[in-house]
């Protein structure tokens, strides 16, 4: 059977394109594996209706959703390959089954890489947070540390005085601040230590200190990284899908990627990564799929 549409991903962008597509009478397949990138974390904040639910709560009320359209399947697998034909798409999952699609969104978000900290894992969701428009409110006017190794750290650090003052940044022994920014962040009180971080120990995740390459161990009771990320799956390079500078997949404002038949939404445009972002960036992908389908079939029609 050809589908209208295939659908890599099952989280607020996946889930909200499958809801527009499967509106528009098209039918649309959702594969998901369930190991999503906010997997670890313990509440979702910063979504209307949704605040302070957790990210399986909201996946879980999602689907929900879908169930009420026949024409709407949800598939617990992940997909290995996809192939380009002519006019559609070959999907093949890990089991070794095989679905067709005309059109494919890629809602596979990112892969956080964090940096090489003993504990780091252990805090991570908990204590330690990577978005501070999802976290900060939980952490506001806490002693608190920012990790960065790369260039986003004065960026991070500005940002993060706006939830308290008491901020401490760790580069962690990479060289990524000039003179002038440590002038500028110690100007607002905010203090920079370039030494290594040996571990970060913490209490059933609940961070209590950093200890240093130097001997010395810096109390903070939570905090933020700003870590570099990577796409989740290869397919979009794979397919030839333009990349934006910051690695994030180039789309149109209704999610179309630069290879025909080829949409994407939600983390992996590589924007702010907030579910609600994610969740309208699937509405859009999903209008995307019906305009060309409709498209399609207007010119099909008029070539008989």
């Amino acid at each position: 059977m050809l589908l209208d549409c295939a659908i890599i991903g099952g989280g607020p962008a996946g889930l909200s394109a499958a809801l527009v597509v499967g509106r528009g009478r098209k039918q649309v397949i959702v594969f998901d594996d369930e190991l999503p990138r906010n997997r670890v974390t313990q509440e979702s904040h910063g979504f209307i209706t949704n605040d302070g639910m957790t990210p399986f709560e909201i996946r879980q009320a999602g689907e929900a959703d879908l169930q009420k359209y026949p024409n709407i399947q949800m598939k617990r697998s992940r997909i290995v390959d996809i192939q380009k034909k002519e006019e559609s798409f070959t999907l093949l999952t890990h089991e070794g089954d095989t679905f067709e699609a005309k059109k494919i969104i890629l809602a596979t978000g990112l892969q956080d890489m964090l940096p090489k900290i003993e504990g780091i894992h252990d805090v991570y969701g908990k204590t330690f947070f990577s978005c501070p428009f999802c976290d900060g409110w939980e952490l506001k006017d806490k002693a608190l540390a920012l990790i960065a190794e790369n260039q986003r750290i004065m960026h991070m650090a500005k940002l993060l005085s706006n939830w308290t003052k008491d901020l401490i940044v760790f580069t962690n022994g990479y060289q990524v601040l000039t003179e002038e920014d440590k002038s500028l962040l110690s100007a607002h009180s905010i203090q920079v230590i370039d030494v290594p971080i040996v571990s970060m120990n913490h209490d059933n995740g609940q961070l209590g200190s950093l200890q240093l390459a130097s001997g010395e161990t810096v109390k903070r009771e939570g905090g933020f990284v700003a870590s570099d990320f990577k796409q989740s799956t290869p397919f979009a390079e794979k397919l030839g899908c333009q990349m934006t500078k910051n690695g994030g997949i180039e789309t149109d404002i209704l999610g179309r990627t630069t290879v025909s038949g080829v949409f994407a939404c939600g983390d992996n445009l590589g924007g702010p990564a907030q579910l609600v972002i994610a969740a309208a960036a699937g509405s859009q992908a999903g209008m995307g799929v019906i305009h060309e389908l409709v498209q399609e079939e207007f010119q099909q029609r008029t070539s008989l």
